[in-house]
């Protein structure tokens, strides 16, 4: 509870007014006490006439508010302390702007007229020696880099407030302190140099640097921040977004003078192509669904404490949703850049899976799991393809759920292009026949494998199905293809439409002079489909891209164990520590100071 003076027989008093402090029962584990001004009778509040919120401690002054905090307490310590938006509190001394623990000997100011002193009633009067806002409390840390040299931290010698700030500059804690002033230039830098590719930073590190800085606002910073940062942060990465794509478009053939003659891109081209696109792909969903958990933290929050009408919170949940809406925007593009470039690259190594003889004098078929070098030399190109997008989502630390999108859109691709070629070169030559259907069929079988291998086996299986069940027509014995009927073949392709199967039968090659029989000819009642129908796959019918749902894969709990995330976050310190001392005149700055050796 808030020491104060108790009445004999009676409840607690505060001070000299006497105001009752009662301990609202929320749950048999946590009690809660609210702390506000009074409502006149007979009156409402002024957000749109709703009801005055519950409050079990009143305090009268001209700047405490209706619901000014809440102070809550478990079963077990600490208790927490919560100031409601805009209310002036001060929790030993420092401005609160979020939920902080509430430790006995901790001071509590509301406004500019009350001060108490919180002690725990479960302690039993063994509380702690010292209380927390005695100078030279043991183990503390400066909140951020200039601070250390503050009055909050005065009681301490020059040497050792010099040795508190070295400790957090040069600390592997994931921690990134700045003030509101510096959050530009700090976010400003950690995309330009994401975006520049400079430095050797885990495939993750931008986006753990962000979600830092989006940790800080959420934990240390006033309640309508969040918001504002995040919609800087999401514009920032989508400016260095769009400016990649600009640069990379320009770099292509089909954007050089005329007369230049186009050359086909490379798997290792395209790839250093897209490392920058695929880089911030990966970084930005796991950004994404770390800010959806701070937004949900936030609309929780605002439950609990029966705002969720407030116009200023919902104003606040807006500019969230727009931000969260630029970086699935970015997701979506970066995504659909990728792709784009990898089936262009694609588009010029399928025909070989048609044309190509894995029959080669003298060879032997490769296995399943062999390399590539092993593979047919008419199966490389395309493969190579493959093998690049797999390295390039791997380097990337891509997730899971895109890798499996990624592979799944190439795939579909694929089956598109090679079915639509294998329909467009049977019109009017002899190319459906029975030796030319197995050496596709081989061929398929081992880019079926070889993907296998890879771990792309069911995705490939699954999106390789039309033109595999075409193929599987094709192989068909001419003795026992000519056995069948319409509606025994309908029957055993289903894959196939009407129009496609019509068109497969009606040019299969049985012979000099030989035309299909009449038992392969659609009843009047599949006549118009066979008429009418498209014989081509639509690239239009491409799966959607579903965005990962769950938790980050950001870790920012526990020390920072990668060495050149390490050296960018004290980079980053040091340079807010530089901004801070500009603001200061020249005989009041401070060096960096340099941390004492073990």
């Amino acid at each position: 509870m808030l020491s104060g003076e108790r009445k004999e027989g009676g409840s607690p008093r505060f001070g000299k007014l006497h105001l009752p402090v009662g301990l609202w029962i929320n749950s048999p584990r946590k009690q809660l006490a609210k702390l506000g001004r009074r409502w006149p009778s007979g009156t409402s509040s002024s957000r749109g006439g709703s009801p005055a919120p519950y409050v079990d401690t009143f305090l009268t002054a001209p700047d405490i508010l209706p619901r000014h905090c809440t102070v809550r307490a478990g079963p077990e310590p600490p208790a927490m302390v919560r100031p409601a938006r805009g209310a002036p509190v001060t929790h030993n001394g420092c401005l609160l702007l979020r939920e902080a623990e509430l430790h006995p000997g901790d001071l509590l100011g509301l406004g500019e007229h009350f001060l108490f002193m919180y002690k725990d009633p479960r302690a039993g009067g063994s509380g702690p020696a010292r209380p927390s806002w005695l100078p030279g409390r043991p183990g503390a840390t400066p909140p951020g880099p200039g601070w250390a040299f503050s009055c909050r931290l005065c009681g301490r010698g020059l040497q050792e407030r010099g040795e508190a700030l070295a400790a957090y500059l040069d600390g592997r804690e994931p921690v990134l302190r700045f003030r509101p002033r510096e959050e530009e230039a700090l976010l400003g830098e950690i995309v330009r140099a994401a975006a520049s590719g400079t430095g050797d930073l885990p495939p993750l590190g931008p986006a753990t640097l962000l979600a830092l800085c989006v940790q800080h606002s959420a934990r240390e910073l006033e309640l309508g921040h969040l918001p504002r940062l995040l919609g800087r942060l999401a514009r920032l990465i989508k400016e260095a977004v769009w400016e990649k794509i600009k640069e990379i478009g320009d770099r292509q053939p089909e954007n050089h003078p005329e007369g230049v003659p186009e050359v086909p891109l490379t798997p290792e081209a395209v790839s250093v192509e897209l490392r920058p696109l695929m880089l911030w792909m990966a970084n930005t969903t796991e950004l994404l669904s770390f800010v959806q958990e701070k937004v949900l933290e936030m609309e929780k929050e605002a439950d609990q404490e029966g705002l969720s009408s407030d116009p200023q919170l919902c104003n606040d949940l807006e500019l969230c949703d727009e931000a969260l809406a630029l970086l699935d925007e970015v997701i979506m593009c970066t995504f659909q850049q990728s792709v784009y470039y990898l089936t262009k690259t694609l588009y010029s190594t399928l025909p070989a899976l048609l044309d190509s003889n894995p029959f080669t004098a003298g060879a032997e078929l490769p296995g399943p799991g062999a390399e590539l070098e092993a593979m047919p030399p008419g199966l490389r190109p395309t493969l190579g393809v493959f093998q690049a997008a797999l390295e390039l989502t791997s380097q990337c630390e891509l997730h899971p759920d895109l890798v499996s999108q990624t592979f799944g859109y190439l795939f579909f691709f694929s089956n598109a292009s090679l079915l639509n070629s294998l329909m467009e070169r049977g019109q009017g030559r002899p190319f459906y026949q029975w030796s030319r259907a197995v050496q596709i069929r081989t061929n398929l079988d081992l880019v079926l494998d070889w993907l296998q291998g890879a771990g792309l086996g069911d995705i490939a299986t699954e999106f390789f199905r039309k033109l595999s069940i075409a193929v599987n027509l094709l192989c068909v014995p001419r003795t026992s293809l000519l056995k069948a009927s319409w509606s025994s073949l309908r029957t055993d392709y289903p894959t196939l439409t009407a129009a496609q199967l019509h068109h497969l039968l009606s040019h299969y090659q049985l012979g000099p002079g030989r035309g299909p029989p009449s038992a392969w000819d659609p009843p009047p009642a599949e006549r118009d489909a066979v008429d009418t129908g498209d014989i081509f796959e639509s690239f239009s019918s491409h799966p959607p891209l579903i965005l990962p749902l769950g938790s980050s894969r950001l870790r920012l709990s526990g020390p920072v164990t990668d060495d050149a995330l390490h050296r960018e976050l004290r980079r980053l310190r040091r340079l807010l520590w530089d901004l801070e001392q500009q603001e200061l005149p020249a005989n009041h700055r401070h060096g960096p100071p340099v941390a004492t050796p073990p």
